[in-house]
């Protein structure tokens, strides 16, 4: 049966056609599909773990016991699964475990562009990268094979456009999921440096047999045409080449590391001039320039953001098709928001009306740094902003610190921010840190975590007491508040940056979209009152809007949640409950 899959919808299914019988993960766009659906299928045993170090740990433990072994991130999440990532490639598996990283060129919803097919390279991986969903499927199933084969685990490398692009996907047969027998084998499996070194042998020789593979798998493979122009890709770029050159020779690379060193030097000689065309890094150019062969890459084309049909058209000459959205001017360009409604809001409003350095987190707080907000100095990666609160007061002092808050969310807070807290205690900080709970890891689709008190499949489990654990690690000063409550958030905020010693305020109350009340008032704006100051939209609520020629503020009653923000904000009373 063929039907219409995205790929992370099709990674799944490779796996669970594979016998994978666990899975773990951490939500990140554009990998967070692939658990949620692997997790529908009968049989199998999928979590949502608190960090990609503890998913990738929980897919060791699982692979060494005998189970085919699925486990997923964003690029930026291997980083914090690296460490014992590039260990396992040591040890090696039992069962087959495979690795999937989605990787963001154009960066969608992500902090930097990093391509993760070095990870092969440095940490002696195979890779493997689909062009589509039917590729994403069944490379994903052969990836447990090859896992296996070389005992070694493999990474299959996605990247947003395919992750969330539908092709027809043509389902195959389900191996029962069987799990090996576990055999006790400390030499393979406890990484003391008598025993690394041992396998380090292991990992050199199983590379040269990798090496091997890459010159017969069908994953790579030549379709030739005109010999004047050859064309060497990989994943979805393939797509764009085939495309936009239908009459190129095309060299495509499914199994990317280690590459098929003689394949590309046969596919060289029979082609005038040949050019690779790879999105990111030159991971493909670089090895190929370094046997001496002739090349073009990224001199015609950018290391930045995603390719296309046009701009390779544009480069080699090809026939770009012209695109037709049936609108006569561009459509205006519309930044990423907070939802009406969003408990993250009044928070970044009052950060900015205080005039406080506000150290950042990845979240859809984030988004409280753009304007009219302006309410974040920095953002780096997960679980930062605390660390970065502390070295900055170290950096500067404790008067600084009177006027610096560290903002992280709940589920950020438990991927990565409990370490750092325990640091500022242990380190004697001053740091107000703002835990902004809403119940949910928001921006990447509401996924539960430790602290909502269910599962990925909805169950009911030991819910995480962030405020218990808090105190826990040392800090006193502990404090709840609603931040629907801009006053007495304020009144809060003021107290504790005051206090020469650690403090966390909780903002706690559900997401918007989580928490659906039905309407019990609705607001509106006195226009008798109203005087255009336009203080109202600087909290950035899509349900208001300004009438430049009337000098009037409105509230669009069908994107209004009535949260009360606006009411708040408003000198002139002039905002009001109907």
């Amino acid at each position: 049966m063929k039907r219409l899959m995205i790929g992370n919808e099709a990674i799944a299914r490779g796996a669970y056609e594979a016998g994978a019988t666990v899975a773990a993960a951490y939500p990140g766009t554009p990998s967070t599909e692939i658990i949620t659906n692997f997790a529908k299928f009968p049989g199998v045993y999928a979590e949502w773990s608190p960090n990609e170090k503890v998913a990738m740990e929980v897919g060791a433990g699982a692979s060494i016991g005998g189970a085919r072994t699925l486990v997923t991130m964003k690029h930026v999440g291997v980083n914090v699964a690296a460490d014992p990532l590039y260990t396992f490639a040591y040890t090696g598996v039992n069962g087959g475990l495979v690795i999937v990283s989605g990787d963001d060129p154009g960066m969608h919803s992500s902090q930097n562009e990093q391509d993760n097919r070095g990870y092969g390279r440095f940490a002696k991986l195979p890779v493997l990268e689909p062009a589509d969903s039917q590729e994403a499927k069944d490379f994903t199933r052969l990836a447990f094979d090859v896992s296996e084969r070389f005992d070694t685990p493999v990474m299959l490398r996605v990247t947003t456009r395919l992750s969330h692009s539908q092709t027809l996907v043509e389902e195959g047969e389900v191996k029962p999921g069987e799990v090996k027998p576990y055999k006790k084998d400390a030499a393979k499996y406890v990484m003391l440096p008598g025993y690394a070194r041992g396998r380090h042998v292991v990992v050199e020789k199983r590379m040269l047999e990798l090496k091997e593979y890459s010159e017969s798998t069908p994953l790579n493979y030549i379709e030739m045409n005109d010999p004047q122009l050859g064309i060497i890709t990989s994943g979805v770029a393939y797509q764009y080449v085939k495309e936009a050159l239908p009459n190129a020779s095309i060299l495509k690379l499914g199994f990317t590391n280690p590459l098929p060193q003689n394949m590309i030097k046969d596919f060289a000689a029979k082609v005038k001039r040949l050019v690779i065309i790879e999105e990111l890094e030159p991971v493909i150019e670089e090895q190929v320039r370094s046997w001496g062969i002739a090349v073009e890459g990224k001199e015609l084309f950018t290391l930045l953001g995603e390719y296309s049909v046009e701009m390779i058209a544009e480069k080699l000459g090809g026939a770009a098709p012209i695109p037709s959205y049936g609108l006569e001017k561009d459509v205006p360009p519309r930044p990423p928001l907070m939802c009406p409604g969003c408990p993250h809001r009044g928070v970044f409003y009052t950060i900015n009306k205080m005039k406080l350095v506000a150290m950042g987190d990845i979240g859809c707080y984030t988004l409280g740094a753009l304007s009219p907000l302006d309410g974040m100095d920095a953002c780096i990666c997960m679980g930062a902003s605390i660390g970065t609160a502390l070295g900055m007061e170290k950096a500067r002092g404790e008067e600084f610190a009177e006027k610096m808050v560290a903002v992280i969310g709940d589920s950020t807070f438990v991927h990565s921010g409990i370490t750092p807290l325990i640091d500022v205690v242990y380190n004697q900080g001053t740091s107000t840190v703002l835990i902004l709970d809403n119940d949910t890891t928001a921006m990447t689709g509401h996924q539960d975590h430790p602290a909502t008190g269910l599962t990925i499949r909805r169950e009911p489990t030991a819910k995480l007491d962030i405020e218990g654990l808090v105190k826990a690690v040392g800090i006193k000063n502990v404090r709840v508040v609603d931040p629907l409550d801009m006053k007495a958030f304020q009144s809060v905020l003021k107290e504790e940056l005051k206090r020469r010693e650690p403090s966390v305020i909780i903002a706690k109350r559900p997401c918007a979209l989580i928490d659906k009340q039905p309407a019990d008032k609705q607001y509106y704006i006195d226009q008798d009152l109203c005087k255009g100051c336009k203080l109202c939209l600087k909290i950035g609520c899509t349900g208001i809007y300004f009438v430049e020629d009337e000098k009037m503020a409105y509230i669009n009653p069908n994107v209004c949640v009535n949260c009360g923000y606006c009411a708040q904000v408003c000198n002139l009373d002039a905002i009001k409950v109907i």
